[in-house]
């Protein structure tokens, strides 16, 4: 008797959050089955059209149908752009003879769930906020195999399972990795480290605040590596790159990895993936959640901090008072870090890309 190869068809996009654990998992699965077909499926404008193929898995787009919040033309418009949105994901999961459908989250997810469900097939849902978006809560109602990276996130049938993320993350050791991180950041491997970042967009009060007190951190011994984001630079009041001493700035790391291994404090947005891995690596954390959206990134870091491993503070309060106040006297304090780096560390989870391949290949056998 021969075993069907499974055809995985994972569904996700839009933005980051949703796309580094599809590609996670898609990574895992390829380890646990290599014979397995795997195709993703996004929109044409998101984030996924140059990441996922960059990954070398292939990408399939269905049109975006955002839900409108408020009565509007584009309410009125809304059944017949889902059913068309329906139809095109029935079309792909027929031609790919998909065998489960696992979705991430993002707008491509809701007609994805309902085409499979009109086919019975296997649904498999991971959900990295700890509030769940509109399309996992849809899509929740029609599985029971609902995998999430926070403990408290409110889904039915939830199973933890953490974040799924790249391997040379959740295998990172800090200590072993540290010297060469800093080596190849530039940074000198004795002075305390603050590397801050706002994430792949940036983050424009963060950056501001670290602009300001630049004179501060140095006074006080501490070096900066600031990833402002992609084209949001720090300008100086010259009007140019902003330059000081025991400062760099850059727009993008290659590679994360490297900015956990050498930094002493990660100043960072709260995002889920973020969170997670700072938990994964046990890299102390202040964290500043997005001021906007519906305050998902306070409950992503509200563990994180109830554990002892990282610092909470509201945007508006974060100024160069705080930084003198709070982040300095954390940065300079190897005790407090150390004890920080612990309880991160026991909170963290590093096998959810593998927990969700299992539950996916067991999903498609079924």
């Amino acid at each position: 008797m021969t075993t069907k190869t499974p055809s995985i068809v994972l569904a996700g996009g839009g933005t980051a959050g949703h796309i580094s654990p599809l590609l996670a998992i898609a990574a895992a699965l390829r380890n646990a089955s290599p014979d397995a077909a795997i195709l993703a499926v996004g929109t044409p404008s998101g984030m996924e059209t140059r990441l996922v193929p960059a990954a070398g898995v292939e990408l399939a787009t269905i049109d975006r149908v955002p839900f409108p919040r408020r009565p509007s033309a584009d309410l009125l418009r809304l059944p017949a752009r889902l059913a068309g949105a329906v139809r095109q994901a029935g079309t792909i999961l027929d031609t790919a003879a998909a065998d489960v459908l696992v979705g991430v989250g993002g707008y491509v997810c809701t007609p994805m769930y309902l085409a499979a469900r009109k086919r019975r097939i296997p649904i498999v849902i991971h959900e990295a906020n700890a509030r769940p978006g509109l399309a996992n809560r849809v899509g929740a109602l029609m599985t029971r195999r609902v995998a999430v990276a926070f403990a408290n996130t409110p889904l039915r049938h939830a199973i933890h399972v953490g974040m799924p993320m790249r391997t040379e993350i959740s295998g990172l050791d800090r200590a072993a990795a540290r010297t060469a991180a800093r080596a190849a950041l530039g940074l000198d491997p004795a002075k305390p480290a603050l590397i801050v970042t706002g994430g792949s967009s940036g983050a424009q009060s963060i950056n501001r605040t670290i602009a300001a007190a630049v004179g501060r951190l140095s006074a006080a011994g501490i070096q900066t590596l600031h990833i402002t984001g992609r084209g949001k630079a720090v300008m100086g009041a010259d009007g140019r790159s902003l330059a000081a001493k025991d400062y760099r700035q850059v727009e993008y790391v290659d590679g994360m990895e490297l900015a956990y291994a050498a930094a002493d404090v990660l100043l960072a947005r709260s995002g889920a993936a973020t969170v997670c891995e700072v938990a994964a690596v046990g890299v102390p954390a202040v964290l500043v959640p997005l001021p906007i959206g519906n305050g998902e990134q306070a409950l992503n870091a509200a563990g994180l901090v109830a554990a002892g491993g990282a610092l909470l503070v509201n945007d508006r309060d974060f100024t160069p008072e705080w930084v003198d106040r709070e982040l300095i006297p954390l940065a300079t304090d190897q005790q407090r870090l150390a004890a920080m780096a612990g309880s991160s560390y026991r909170l963290g989870i590093r096998n959810a890309d593998q927990r969700m391949a299992g539950l996916i290949l067991e999903a498609a056998a079924s």
